[in-house]
């Protein structure tokens, strides 16, 4: 057709992060519904843009018979797909760049790479041949794509295929964006190829891993007559409802508090705690410096003689005598800590810290404490050591009872492993590091969580690494040994001018005291850690990475004990506990917890029933909850002892009771109210979710709503007609865009007072659950639903989830 000459079809995906062929074919809407449906006039494009991928397909039209070669250059990655006749479905890989997304060209340079030039190719010029180039660019580089060709002779240089041997694969402009039956599927672009399944590398997410909530809606529901009056009727009445109060605009986010929920139901992004470890309650400067090893005690060594600690011994002065020896293994003795000083030691040392005269090079470092049990006696220091200089990184530790001076620099890298070890007796003053209240603390200080500072110093001392973790990182690369007498001032001060100019940010330096310090045959103690334990059911919005708050087995058990038990009482013991599949509590000091108990119970042993039921464990006036959730700051890092049961209570036994008004339907109506404007990829989409999920769950009782502000880029009440949907309904409003509007003219038609409605957004996946999910939180009078959704990054999807 001669309107189709000069020109080929072009498909631009915007806003998707990497640099391969592979991350453009996982976007959600490749390659039917992209941003934006154009044409370009020759195979070399540049758009001056980033985080894009490109689809040009269309006709080649040899200009002569014979064999030709094809290159392909780009920045980012590139593939150029050619068929061997008119037909798509014929169509090979012919050359590409890369795979990984770091490989990139110069523009025209194309024979930078082999994999850029293809094999010789025969053509005739009466014929077209249908190609396909695929291009992603990411956010870096001087983005463009182009092909060459050249005829297979020697010494011909690839040119650009410009617009005299190409021609269109269809006509879009008169198209709506969301027809899609023109666009071609080939092996190179089609969702469902094996090429595009073997491009899915396994992810790692816990969250992906199949789970038994994800299914029990499809369980056949228990009689509600076998469940009616098993426990005796409640009020329920909780304190945090807020009323009579004025929220301002997002203030309501504050009084919003997370559920427990057993099982782990792996809502925590385990997979994204390597850039963000927020988790912990740990300052990532501090995890950034020192990693984990607080966590660990390191288990002592036998004393090597060739390997020395990072203090320089002179053997000269060492006196054999037994209170000499005691006080040098007290030295070497070392566990990890913060540093506090290290530029300090001007060529003396007070008499008071080393009394037997003993060649030091290294020990302006802070104190730690150190367990009763251990039965060593430190000597007590009377004097502060001099004043440190510019380097100065922390206070330094003073007389008995005097406050430490404030911190005068900067951190330092690897020197805040150093350490010495000091016994600290209970009668002693607490000295206090700025920011921290107490005692000397190891290595807590960068911490901005008081949850992460255990009260115990045994505590304390269990987590800290032992001296091994050190032991001669220093001898190589910090100092040397410092003569005696005063006749070396000049050489002690050139040194001591490099230490404390040396940058100890450097690499290098890293590298050399990690090197010292390797020791294949070191190995440690380490208590079970639970650290969730720390975490309270207040909605921490800087952390979002921690998932749902996770509920004591001790907790579950009492609770479904003391249901089953009224349970088979009324039913005359008929129903046996197969597993416990979900439990959800929300917790009230006050007045008592409630709790969703989701069971899968056998029925006279042979069928299988589903119960979800809300009961309330009321407290009596005075009660009080001490269960690990209610007072997670009182406990210590480590604790391996069980926690007290929810109802450890003052006066009595809370009441297992059924609260009034709190049961929920399992065939309410939900409607679905989205509006929306001019974004056709994402409505087809949601529509197509809504239909999967119909066919998925063949759960009738769902109503779509879309508001629609005069979309012109697709026929959004053509799509609703043409989907397999229960229910919908088409709203059409005119003027700007108001989601606010929308959503409340979608509410306004819902004529049904007692049906749920659920406002959303397009870009959300739903899983087949949803209905069941909104359903039971979701109770007239007594429950709203607010799910806390993750927001995937740039590049990632629903099989990816990273966010």
């Amino acid at each position: 057709i001669p309107q189709y000459k000069g020109k080929a079809n072009l498909h631009v995906f915007e806003d998707w992060c990497g640099g391969a062929v592979r991350h453009l074919r996982k976007n959600l809407h490749f390659p039917l519904f992209p941003h934006t449906r154009t044409t370009v006039k020759k195979l070399a494009v540049s758009p001056k843009w980033k985080n894009y991928g490109l689809r040009i397909f269309g006709y080649i039209h040899p200009f002569k018979d014979g064999d030709f070669q094809f290159s392909v250059a780009s920045d980012d990655n590139s593939e150029f797909w050619l068929s061997s006749d008119d037909s798509p479905s014929n169509s090979r890989l012919a050359a590409f760049v890369g795979k990984l997304g770091t490989e990139w060209t110069a523009p025209g340079e194309f024979t930078k790479f082999s994999s850029q030039v293809s094999k010789p190719l025969r053509l005739m010029s009466s014929r077209r041949y249908y190609f396909e180039l695929l291009h992603k660019q990411d956010d870096r580089g001087s983005d463009h794509v182009e092909v060459g060709w050249r005829v297979f002779l020697p010494s011909l240089k690839f040119e650009v295929i410009d617009s005299s041997y190409i021609s269109l694969y269809t006509d879009e402009s008169s198209l709506k964006m969301n027809h899609v039956e023109h666009i071609p599927q080939t092996l190179a672009s089609h969702s469902g190829s094996y090429l595009w399944e073997a491009q899915q590398d396994e992810h790692g997410a816990d969250m992906l891993k199949s789970d038994p909530r994800d299914t029990f809606f499809l369980t056949p529901a228990i009689e509600a007559s076998r469940v009616e009056n098993v426990l005796v009727p409640c009020a329920y009445s909780p304190t945090y409802v807020v009323k009579d109060f004025p929220i301002a605009r997002y203030q309501g986010l504050q009084f919003v508090y997370l559920s427990f929920v057993y099982p782990n139901d792996f809502t925590r992004l385990t997979h994204m705690e390597t850039e963000n470890k927020c988790f912990y309650r740990e300052s990532p400067l501090y995890l950034e410096k020192f990693g984990f090893y607080k966590y660990m005690k390191m288990d002592e060594e036998e004393e090597d003689p060739r390997q020395r600690a990072f203090l320089f011994l002179n053997p000269d002065t060492l006196s054999p005598s037994p209170s000499s020896r005691s006080q040098v293994n007290l030295l070497l003795g070392t566990s990890f800590a913060s540093l506090s000083w290290v530029s300090t030691i001007r060529g003396s040392v007070p008499s008071s810290w080393n009394p037997q005269g003993i060649d030091l090079c290294l020990c302006s470092l802070d104190f730690l404490e150190e367990e009763e049990e251990e039965g060593v006696d430190s000597p007590e220091p009377t004097d502060p050591p001099p004043k440190a200089k510019e380097k100065s990184l922390g206070p330094a530790p003073g007389a008995k009872g005097k406050e430490a001076p404030p911190v005068t620099g900067d951190y330092g890298d690897e020197l805040d492993y150093y350490s010495f070890h000091r016994r600290q007796g209970p009668a002693q003053a607490e000295a206090g590091t700025p920011g921290q209240p107490g005692r000397w603390s190891t290595s807590h200080q960068a911490s901005t969580s008081p949850a992460a500072v255990p009260e115990d110093p045994r505590v304390e001392e269990d987590l800290g690494p032992a001296p091994e973790q050190v032991r001669g990182r220093m001898l190589k690369t910090t100092a040397s040994q410092q003569e005696e007498g005063k006749g070396q001032e000049e050489e002690e001060e050139e040194e001591e001018e490099e230490v404390s100019d040396y940058s100890y940010e450097t690499g290098d330096l890293q590298q050399s005291w990690l090197e010292d310090s390797i020791n294949w045959q070191r190995t440690f103690s380490v208590s079970s850690v639970d650290f969730e334990l720390l975490r309270s059911d207040w909605n921490d919005l800087r952390c979002n990475v921690s998932g749902n708050l996770q509920l004591s087995e001790s907790e579950v058990v009492d609770v479904v004990a003391q249901y089953m038990e009224k349970l088979n009482e009324k039913n005359g013991g008929i129903y046996t506990l197969l597993r416990i599949v979900n439990v959800e509590k929300r917790r009230d000091t006050a007045r008592g917890n409630r709790y969703l108990l989701e069971l899968e119970l056998a029925e006279r042993g042979q069928r299988t029933v589903r119960l979800s039921e809300y009961v309330y464990v009321l407290l009596h006036q005075g009660k009080q909850d001490d269960s690990a959730e209610a007072k997670p700051e009182g406990l210590a890092l480590g604790a391996t002892e069980p926690q007290p049961s929810t109802w450890s209570i003052l006066y009595g036994k809370p009441i297992l009771c059924r609260p009034l008004r709190l049961s929920w339907k399992q065939d309410v109506m939900v409607h679905f109210v989205v509006p929306v404007k001019n974004q056709a990829r994402w409505v087809q989409q949601f529509i197509s979710d809504m239909a999967h999920l119909y066919g998925a769950t063949k759960d009738a009782n769902f109503n779509v709503i879309l508001v629609d502000f005069d979309s012109d880029d697709m026929d959004v009440e053509k799509a609703l007609r043409d989907a397999r949907l229960p229910r919908y309904q088409y709203l059409r409003r005119t003027g700007n865009f108001e989601r606010s509007a929308g959503l409340q003219a979608g509410v306004d038609t819902v004529e049904d007072g007692h049906s749920i409605v659920f406002l959303c957004d397009l870009h959300i996946h739903f899983p087949p659950n949803i209905l069941d999910s909104i359903r039971k939180h979701c109770v007239e009078g007594k429950l709203a639903y607010a799910p806390i959704v993750m927001r995937l990054s740039c590049g990632s999807s629903p099989r990816e989830p990273n966010g």
